[in-house]
């Protein structure tokens, strides 16, 4: 019994110090003390950019799909009809003029496997397909500072925001008060994600491998965060389903 709740505190990186003992390690108290860590681990609720570029580079290992097609366009929608949740991000063309501005060039849609990457500016806007699927709230799309997301989108086509989750808007709720993602990813998962590739061209005719990587990294990172702070809730509840 002994061993094996030595074994707990050491996986999770639990110092004794850290804990009043328990009296009986059963799955109860399992559960308490994995909440216990968690929010240790979430107390943090700043870091600089200095401890940021410490980190190592988070990257999006998955498969990256670029739709600028009729039918690759119908082959993504299909597989996405499927998800119940994505992460999602948009990217545009960078103005260096005053007074210049782009609409959104690119829409991205990420699973933990696949990110699919529409080149709105190929497909002449959003797609009735793609608009239907962006509407629809059968499928969370969990993204972050929406709004300026919504405000570019709307040149192309008005939204249904109540099919969007701003990770902005919940992220308060676990004591982080950071609203980027860089850091709120760096908080959670120990990991800097790069943006470098953030004011290259996203209208050019190919978009390089660096630029599809970022594009993923993004919008599967949205998704990444959005499932931590769900299994916290699914946590929280199950600990206070079984308090006396």
């Amino acid at each position: 019994m002994l061993q094996s709740y030595n074994n707990f505190l050491i996986r999770h990186k639990i110092r004794q110090s850290d804990i009043v003992f328990l009296k009986r390690f059963n799955v109860k108290n399992k559960i308490s003390l994995s909440l216990q860590c968690k929010k240790k681990q979430m107390n943090q609720q700043e870091i600089t950019k200095e401890e940021i570029n410490l980190l190592p580079t988070a990257v999006f290992e998955g498969k990256i799909i670029v739709i600028d097609n009729t039918s690759s366009l119908k082959k993504a929608m299909r597989a996405l009809d499927k998800e119940e949740k994505v992460g999602f991000d948009t990217e545009t063309r960078p103005a260096f003029e005053k007074g210049v501005r782009h609409k959104v060039s690119l829409v991205q849609i990420a699973t933990n496997d696949v990110c699919y990457l529409f080149r709105l500016n190929i497909l002449n806007g959003i797609p009735k397909i793609l608009a239907d699927f962006l509407n629809s709230t059968k499928c969370k799309k969990i993204g972050l500072s929406l709004r300026d997301d919504f405000l570019m989108l709307n040149r192309h086509e008005k939204l249904n925001q109540e099919s969007f989750i701003d990770l902005q808007k919940i992220v308060g709720n676990y004591g982080i008060e950071s609203l980027s993602l860089q850091k709120i990813f760096a908080l959670l998962f120990k990991q800097k994600i790069s943006k470098y590739q953030r004011l290259t061209n996203w209208e050019a005719a190919t978009l390089t491998a660096a630029q599809k990587r970022y594009a993923a990294t993004d919008a599967w990172a949205t998704l990444k965060i959005y499932e931590f702070i769900s299994k916290m809730d699914k946590i929280e509840t199950f600990n206070k389903h079984l308090s006396p």
